[in-house]
């Protein structure tokens, strides 16, 4: 099977797709999660924006590649009187659909950074 090529057009998305969907094969993850593990993994070197990464994970859910189910918030442990004021999550996990597109991504990218690395690197005479 032939993996999909990269769109060189929309790098940015698909590397920003490619590094989501590598997080999620992990586990089930919330976005801030995410978000931490890329950089983490990264090295600092990939940060998300969050103004960045929802819209990729709401646009991903859409396309059937993550399933986002919301978490209720805790309650009080029994005899605390005070309010738990936690907000409820959205966890995303991948679906079969998804992970097939992160096998297809993940060897695209190794294809496309072949091709690229061999016009970036000087003929040795």
């Amino acid at each position: 099977m032939t993996a999909p090529n990269i769109e060189t057009q929309n790098l940015a998305r698909s590397c920003n797709e490619a590094l989501i969907l590598s997080c999620l094969e992990r586990g089930p993850m919330h976005g801030y999660q995410i978000a931490l593990e890329i950089r983490e993994r990264g090295r600092g070197f990939f940060q998300f924006n969050y103004g960045t990464l929802y819209p990729i994970l709401h646009a991903m859910e859409k396309n059937g590649l993550v399933k986002g189910t919301w978490s209720p918030a805790s309650a009080p442990d029994a005899g605390d009187s005070k309010r738990d004021t936690r907000r409820k999550r959205k966890q995303y996990t991948l679906t079969a659909k998804g992970r097939h597109y992160a096998q297809q991504q993940r060897s695209s990218w190794r294809d496309f950074f072949a091709h690229f690395m061999r016009i970036l690197e000087v003929a040795e005479t």
